[in-house]
């Protein structure tokens, strides 16, 4: 497999020669494991104090007066002395099973697995139909496979970069994600208030196209030391439209 270099400018520099990562055969299924598991990391344990519901002087009466034998509050006071406490089945008792916070959440993936998922991964951006199915418009390109020179990470500007895109064809991609949507629900007081679309993704070897790239909303910036299978399939659907630097494409061919 073949991709097209390009400059600057957007015009076709050179063909290089792609690595064999790229004919890696496509595997949904070790993708969606590792993204699971790497979301299964940024999850915080959570559990109940062992004595809630439990601080009461509640009693039961005991059997011969034609009442459940629940324990029952003592005294007077804003709730009823009979009402019952501590049980599981009554108002301001304690939960059956409470969740723990000793309970394992993370999920291991064995390495072989994870590398087998990454180059798959890696693959599925050179995957056409892969790529329309994740809703990215790329009619506009002659191949989804997009290497630039090592230029482009000087660009510092984000209109440059915005010009960029559009003369290589990607005008409707930039649309598409360019608008937010409000979430609907607890999730706008929790710090998500927004739905972001997931843009292209710029692979680079350094950091230098950041400043210009951060500024586009949905597109996405990392470095090849730091690319992983979440970054190249969001949510486990692998076939995100990702934007190669030459050096990036390079240390990435040096796979297998």
């Amino acid at each position: 497999m073949n991709g097209q270099v390009r400059d600057i400018e957007g015009n076709a520099k050179k063909t290089i020669k792609l690595g064999s990562v790229f004919d890696t055969p496509f595997r949904a299924d070790l993708i969606l494991k590792v993204v699971s598991a790497s979301q299964s990391i940024q999850k915080q344990p959570q559990g109940r104090d062992p004595l809630a519901g439990k601080r009461t002087t509640a009693l039961s009466w005991g059997p011969g007066r034609g009442k459940a034998r629940v324990p029952r509050m003592k005294g007077s006071g804003s709730r009823a002395s009979n009402s019952g406490a501590f049980a599981p089945m009554c108002v301001g008792g304690r939960l059956a099973h409470p969740p723990r916070s000793n309970k394992i959440l993370f999920k291991k993936v064995n390495k072989k697995e994870r590398a087998i998922a990454l180059d798959s991964a890696i693959a599925a951006t050179t995957n056409e139909r892969l790529i329309k199915e994740r809703g990215h418009r790329i009619a506009g390109i002659e191949s989804p496979i997009l290497i630039f020179d090592d230029k482009i990470q000087t660009i510092k500007k984000t209109k440059v970069l915005i010009d960029l895109l559009e003369k290589i064809g990607l005008k409707e991609e930039l649309e598409r994600i360019g608008t937010r949507k409000i979430r609907a629900g607890k999730e706008k007081r929790r710090g998500k208030k927004y739905r972001i679309t997931k843009g292209p993704l710029i692979v680079a070897e350094n950091y230098g196209i950041c400043d210009a790239a951060r500024n586009i909303t949905g597109v996405e910036m990392t470095s090849i030391s730091n690319l992983c299978v979440e970054d190249l399939a969001p949510g486990g659907q692998a076939g995100r439209l990702v934007i190669w630097s030459e050096s990036a494409i390079n240390a990435v061919n040096q796979r297998k």
